[in-house]
């Protein structure tokens, strides 16, 4: 208890060094806080982008679909795989995937037709929230189509205009048909924005002359699950595609750029925050030192009635430990107000949003993501490094001999 009042006195006899010491490690502590939290933010918005609005956590597709998507290569007992895959608890939704001309008036575009089982979609994918204008597709309308945002301003495209789609059926027959555009979708991702036109199952079979099979099956597993585990598991039930067999892939096999860049993120938030607390470090070093040399004969005269090597260690550690309560705390209260500003409000992006980044639409509202791990991370490393700095200081305080401290100028 004497030990702690003498820290606690000896803190505060230069105020200033000490205050300064506080504020700078109080504002590193709060700096990395925010920054970790919106870095993870951003991972973890891209990823959810990435799997929740097109990829899934899975993607199922007939073996060499994915080499040569040819529209009469397809899953052939989509029924029977759907009925597993929900077996094992995890969520999934047949799409038809194909491609061909369309136009609005004079305005013409390659596109890529996208069918799909609207109910089942919904339960696997949230693109149906990107919706910017109009409405989603309902299977009581099936001539009703959605646009991607660039492929709608390529056509100048509006809700509720004609679109003629023109392509090649399954039995090479010429495919076409006028449809309604009822939705135009925000921004999502390169594929989705530059040339994607989502219709319903049925109307894309009608279209397309495909009264059977489907080309993908998108996968969504719970939370916490391995996904090559889960991918192991649904190859399994190939047994019952007896045309094709299926390839299944996880989103980080499908998109492996956005995967190595999201790892390299995080990989990048612990060398900022090492170079941020690296600087905190050697401030600490620096002002305990000084802190040391200007008591040198003051600790002789304690070694000298009896203190021990130990107690002079410890002395030096609590004042640095309290230097670093003190700063915790502080950092703590004025990253409150800031974490709940970035979690629920984010930051406008301006120009940035809507740009694509690894094939991904970024952002328009940069939103941070904390948690109480993410939080005692950077509180966690602040300690480690300040007491990683103040260990030499301690030594010398520790190592002083009575008699040469008595001498000291």
């Amino acid at each position: 208890m004497r030990l702690i009042s003498m820290a606690w006195r000896n803190v505060w006899r230069n105020s200033r060094r000490s205050m300064v010491t506080i504020a700078a490690m109080a504002f590193a502590l709060w700096v990395m806080i925010n920054y970790m939290g919106l870095v993870d933010g951003m991972i973890v918005g891209m990823e959810h982008d990435a799997v929740d609005l097109e990829v899934g956590d899975l993607q199922v597709v007939a073996q060499g679909y994915r080499d040569d998507p040819a529209l009469d290569l397809v899953i052939t007992d989509e029924g029977a795989l759907l009925q597993g895959i929900d077996a094992l608890g995890y969520q999934a939704a047949p799409r038809l995937l194909g491609g061909g001309l369309a136009a609005v008036d004079h305005d013409s575009a390659g596109v890529r037709l996208v069918g799909i089982d609207v109910a089942r979609d919904a339960r696997v994918t949230s693109i149906a929230s990107r919706l910017n204008s109009g409405q989603w597709l309902d299977p009581d309308r099936p001539h009703d189509v959605v646009l991607g945002k660039r492929l709608a301003r390529t056509l100048d495209a509006h809700v509720d205009d004609q679109l003629l789609v023109l392509s090649q059926g399954a039995d090479g027959s010429i495919a076409n048909d006028l449809y309604t555009i009822a939705g135009i979708m925000g921004g999502v991702g390169d594929a989705i924005d530059r040339s994607t036109v989502f219709m319903t199952a049925g109307a894309f079979r009608e279209l397309m002359v495909l009264p059977q099979g489907v080309h993908q099956v998108t996968v969504r597993v719970p939370a916490g699950t391995d996904l090559d585990l889960a991918a192991a598991r649904v190859t399994a039930l190939d047994s019952g595609q007896a045309e094709h067999a299926i390839d299944v892939q996880t989103w980080r096999q499908i998109l492996p750029t956005l995967a190595t860049m999201l790892d390299s993120t995080r990989g990048l938030m612990g060398v900022v925050a090492f170079i941020v607390y690296i600087a905190i470090a050697i401030l600490i070093l620096n002002a305990m030192l000084m802190a040391v040399f200007e008591r040198i004969r003051e600790l002789g005269v304690m070694k000298a009635i009896g203190y021990g090597p130990l107690t002079v260690f410890g002395l030096i550690l609590a004042e640095s430990a309290m230097q670093t309560l003190v700063a915790t705390g502080l950092g703590l209260v004025l990253a409150l107000p800031s974490m709940w500003y970035l979690q629920n409000v984010g930051i406008d992006t301006g120009v940035l949003g809507g740009m694509s980044m690894m094939g991904m639409s970024f952002i328009h509202r940069w939103t941070g993501l904390y948690s109480v791990r993410g939080v005692q991370e950077p509180v966690f490393i602040l300690w480690f490094m300040v007491g990683a700095a103040v260990l030499y200081p301690a030594l010398k305080a520790a190592r002083i001999r009575p008699i040469q401290a008595m001498r000291y100028q």
